[in-house]
């Protein structure tokens, strides 16, 4: 009896799977501990007033029914929030709740694309760019991001052809996982590209709040003609700190909000009613504590930069994100080897680029998940090592 579709074929282990197993070996071995830097899943908790307002909710009664559609309160709240952060206007039909925006990267290619369609995505890319529009039979064609050009989609190196098949395009800056952010000439690069070629661009926002250094990030939609083709998505994950409580939103055009809603009227009963009142808590005045959660992963970026570099690991400084993006040494044949060998040689767990597409194949990627003590930590280890000696 066959039991797995051929749609599954597009699916293998998750990298994260394997790296939990691969420490699990370790430690067992070893008996030494590892420091992980592979996950990025935000360790910064919610503003006090979030995390009271839910707590309160959940013990309503009445919140257990199904939501069905967003509270008014909720997409108030967002309509707000961009007006106020990004300068964007917001019409209640160019708006939508997510249970986080990978639901939407996820199942928006169902509802968008035939078998067949093109779906252009970056290389590198955070995982689901790929499997959400595999899952739907579509066709993914890659745009690599490369080093000398500042990891940036380079328009120009698009075939004609296949640019005039496509019928969609993720971008995303800030960029998992290559940190890099978009200047204001990229977007309008962008748009005017696919209304040439009549392209939906999906912009993923996900880190427009961590960015360093004194910049501020902006929404694709702030420039003009983006809602003429595209949405955007953005996360409560990163921004807030919520990313177990699942919610996200997707805003901007309103035929494709409308037909995702459709799509998505179909599939679920909308998000718990006490991860909306603490989705509205956030976007009203959980703004405080965005600052002090951007300014706490620089720091840790700084402090990696520095204890790494006396072990003679160069990493660049990463301009945005909550990741470092890390050229490993020539030696190694490629960065799963490079991976394995950290692995056993420090016990420093971190997520090979190849796992991100072929163009990370000579990269890893570091969350900065870990605390100054275990940075400084990793630092010795590093040097303990000799890793990078002559390498």
């Amino acid at each position: 009896m066959k039991i797995q579709s051929k749609r599954m074929d597009v699916f293998q282990p998750s990298i994260f799977t394997k790296l939990k197993l691969m420490k699990l070996d370790y430690t067992k071995r070893t008996n030494k501990k590892t420091i992980d830097f592979s996950v990025g899943s935000p360790n910064i908790a919610p503003e006090p007033s979030i995390m009271k307002v839910m707590q309160e909710a959940v013990l309503v009664p009445e919140n257990y029914k199904y939501a069905i559609n967003e509270l008014p309160e909720m997409k108030s709240a967002i309509h707000d929030w961009y007006q106020n952060r990004y300068g964007v206007q917001l019409e209640e039909d160019e708006m939508i709740c997510l249970q986080g925006s990978q639901e939407a990267l996820s199942t928006l290619f169902l509802a968008l694309c035939d078998q067949g369609d093109i779906v252009l995505v970056p290389d590198p890319y955070y995982p689901i760019f790929s499997d959400g529009p595999k899952i739907a039979n579509a066709t993914v064609e890659y745009m690599p991001l490369l080093e000398e050009n500042d990891y940036l989609i380079d328009f120009d190196s698009i075939d004609p052809e296949i640019a005039r098949k496509a019928k969609m395009m993720i971008v995303s800056y800030p960029n998992n996982p290559t940190c890099a952010i978009a200047p204001d000439s990229f977007y309008e690069k962008l748009i005017a590209f696919a209304k040439k070629y009549e392209i939906i661009v999906l912009h993923d926002n996900a880190y427009s709040e961590l960015v360093f250094d004194g910049k501020i990030g902006k929404s694709f939609l702030s420039f003009d003609g983006a809602k003429d083709i595209g949405i955007e998505l953005n996360s409560f994950s990163k921004t807030f700190g919520m990313a177990g409580a699942r919610l996200g939103v997707m805003v901007g055009n309103k035929e494709i909000i409308r037909v995702y809603n459709t799509l998505k009227s179909n599939m679920d009963y909308g998000i718990f009613l006490p991860v909306q009142y603490a989705g509205i808590e956030a976007l009203r005045h959980g703004g405080k504590g965005i600052k002090s959660t951007c300014q706490a992963y620089q720091d840790r970026r700084d402090l990696l930069m520095e204890e790494f570099k006396k072990a003679g690991w160069m990493i660049p400084k990463s301009p945005a994100t909550m990741f470092a993006w890390a050229r490993i040494p020539e030696s190694y044949k490629d960065s799963l080897d490079f991976t394995v060998d950290l692995l056993e040689k420090t016990g420093i767990v971190v997520t090979p680029g190849q796992a991100f597409g072929q163009q990370g194949k000579r990269y890893v990627r570091l969350a900065l998940v870990q605390d100054k003590e275990a940075i400084i930590e990793a630092g010795l280890r590093l040097q303990q090592a000799d890793i990078f000696k002559n390498k």
